[in-house]
């Protein structure tokens, strides 16, 4: 929204203006003198707006306290969400936290900031803001500071291993150097299968960190990037990307052309022990694309798989069924993982 100011030349802006300026001006121009009277009554208005929100601002920390016991005031970082589970963790990695990570701010995880507060120099107060979350991940990032690495000099290739969550740097077909990751949660899975490294970025954004690495992943934005939360690094925590600390992807930042292979290594179907995936119309995930493959092969599906479910997977996927004599649902489970051989019978 324009501000008004630059709506209406002339009159100044103020945050409280928002409101209450386009009326001002809309009375002097079809009222003239006569819209003092609602100028006046509008000044009136705003005078007792300002007071109510003085006395909201008062009323707003009984509130927070009323609903967290220990009063924590968790802040999110630049529209990134940050939960108490993350705070927990941060801390216990860090050596301030010894409780169980339960996701509640409770009078173990107060103390906890309040020490974490006390030896980096900040305000004591056992509130979690916006310049806690910066020092937490400052000094996440210093512990798991590693020695500077040669650049390969050969062929690089990378390849992800979803299950040790670690990133390997090939160098001619050897491993070169590795990096821990964390990957997608169960239910926002990291893109299974073979890829290439399709765009580059620095500073793409908060969340991302310093370096960004795209993938041509065709149902979706993936890529491999840094982070603002790198006490989750080595876990299921992201909406599918793999994130990596900040010094690591800006090491191997360099390394990486456009091209380059990526090999994520997982399974599709019962990715990270989430059980077996059913498939249906509207679904976007490396189980499709596999599944679109073997169908291809069997003379099913003729078009190019692409890891989205659409019409022509569910012709397909009716065709087989009606071969073979089950349910023509369109769908897929157990019986058709069974009949493509994807799952072997008992």
């Amino acid at each position: 929204m324009l501000r008004p100011s630059l709506l209406f030349p002339g009159k100044c802006y103020h945050p409280f203006n928002r409101i209450t300026s386009i009326p001002f001006y809309i009375c002097e121009k079809i009222m003239g003198k006569g819209g003092e009277l609602i100028n006046t009554f509008l000044i009136k208005t705003r005078r007792l707006l300002l007071v109510f929100l003085f006395v909201f601002l008062l009323i707003c920390p009984s509130i927070s306290a009323q609903e967290n016991p220990v009063n924590c005031c968790c802040d999110d970082l630049h529209d990134q969400h940050f939960t108490i589970q993350e705070l927990q963790q941060a801390l216990f990695n860090l050596g301030y936290y010894q409780g169980k990570i339960t996701g509640t701010y409770n009078a173990d995880t107060a103390k906890a900031v309040s020490a974490f507060q006390k030896e980096t120099g900040l305000a004591i107060d056992g509130q979690v803001k916006y310049h806690l979350w910066l020092k937490l991940a400052q000094l996440t990032e210093k512990k798991a500071f590693r020695k500077k690495i040669a650049p390969p000099s050969g062929e690089v290739c990378l390849v992800i291993d979803t299950f040790r969550r670690k990133l390997i740097i090939m160098n001619d077909q050897q491993p070169y150097a590795q990096f821990p990751v964390a990957i997608g949660k169960a239910e926002t899975p990291s893109p299974i299968g073979n890829w290439k490294i399709i765009h580059k970025a620095t500073n793409w954004g908060t969340g991302f960190g310093t370096r960004w690495l795209g993938l041509n992943v065709p149902w979706g934005i993936y890529g491999i990037h840094g982070t603002n939360k790198p006490w989750s690094i080595g876990s299921m925590a992201s909406h599918g990307c793999f994130r990596m600390f900040n010094k690591d992807v800006e090491t191997i930042y360099p390394w990486i052309k456009h091209e380059t292979p990526v090999i994520v290594l997982g399974n599709p179907f019962g990715y990270m022990a989430g059980g077996i995936q059913k498939l249906n119309v509207g679904d976007k995930c490396s189980a499709v694309t596999y599944l679109q493959e073997i169908l291809k092969r069997k003379g099913f599906y003729q078009g190019k798989p692409d890891g989205i479910y659409g019409s022509g997977t569910e012709k397909a996927v009716k065709e087989l069924q009606k071969k073979h004599q089950l349910e023509k649902t369109g769908q897929v489970g157990y019986q058709e993982y069974e009949t493509l051989g994807i799952f072997n019978k008992k």
